[in-house]
């Protein structure tokens, strides 16, 4: 094997979209997925339908009463490694692993309510405090001479151009100031290249997500860039940075998530 396809993909429900996932193995053919929001406990994961899409080996942490949830499917054996402490709240919300050499993170970062406020909104100082603690974190893993691929719904778009309209933006919450500069202090702590920016450069419109709110979504094209995948130092030449893609057509189609795949290959060491 030469390299790994590994997606990205806020499934918003996994039970629900299984067959999404499905159809989406079979047109795509990727080595690793990762899913954030699976909103189940693991034993309600289902892992059928995972095994018949090619995808047997599954690293699941779940969480009851439909919250959260992170899943990694692998086509290959997944080596479990030590989840990174990054949830206060202890949410089920990193997942670890290691598949051929490569380790991937996989994480789904709160999106923080409404109120980008920490003193009126719980939520969104939680948000904050867990970027603080992805930059503690990584900051300790910058020098890891291991391949890392760290990927996920991260709910904050960093650059002007992950949003559209970033005057009408600034103080909602995922674009505010304290949102984005906070993860950018992540990204850079740790060592990370985000990948999208590394292909597409900074003056590119690029979105994951688009609101169910909207009565057309792809008319209006509302969208933000809530969805990432970097590679530490270790990892950044073995990825090929033009294999990136969002899958658009994904966010489209059969009760689709809001959200749409993204994607890259990585080579194994």
């Amino acid at each position: 094997m030469s390299s790994l396809n590994i997606v990205s993909w806020n499934i918003n429900s996994v039970r629900l979209r299984a067959p999404n996932v499905q159809a989406f193995v079979a047109e795509e053919q990727p080595d690793v997925v990762c899913l954030q929001e699976t909103k189940c406990k693991d034993g309600e994961f289902p892992t059928k339908a995972f095994e018949e899409a090619g995808l047997p080996h599954l690293l699941l942490k779940g969480q009851g009463g439909g919250h959260h949830g992170v899943a990694i499917a692998s086509r290959y054996p997944i080596e479990p490694v030590a989840a990174p402490e990054l949830c206060r709240e202890g949410h089920a919300r990193v997942a670890a692993g290691r598949v051929e050499g490569v380790e991937v993170h996989n994480i789904y970062l709160p999106a923080g309510g409404d109120i980008p406020d920490p003193a009126e909104n719980p939520k969104f100082d939680h948000k904050l405090d867990f970027l603080a603690s992805m930059g503690e974190v990584y900051a300790g893993l910058k020098n890891k001479k291991q391949p890392l691929i760290l990927v996920g719904d991260l709910n904050v778009a960093p650059h002007e151009q992950d949003v559209w309209s970033h005057k009408q933006l600034l103080k909602i919450v995922s674009h505010t100031p304290v949102e984005t500069e906070a993860l950018e202090t992540a990204r850079q702590r740790g060592g990370f290249a985000d990948i999208a920016r590394v292909k597409h450069g900074d003056d590119q419109r690029l979105y994951t997500w688009w609101s169910y709110r909207a009565k057309d979504w792809a008319a209006s094209n509302r969208g933000r860039r809530l969805d990432h995948i970097w590679a530490n130092k270790a990892a950044t030449p073995l990825t090929d940075m033009d294999s990136y893609r969002i899958h658009l057509g994904w966010r489209g189609g059969w009760k689709p998530s809001d959200h749409a795949p993204i994607s890259v290959s990585v080579k194994a060491p």
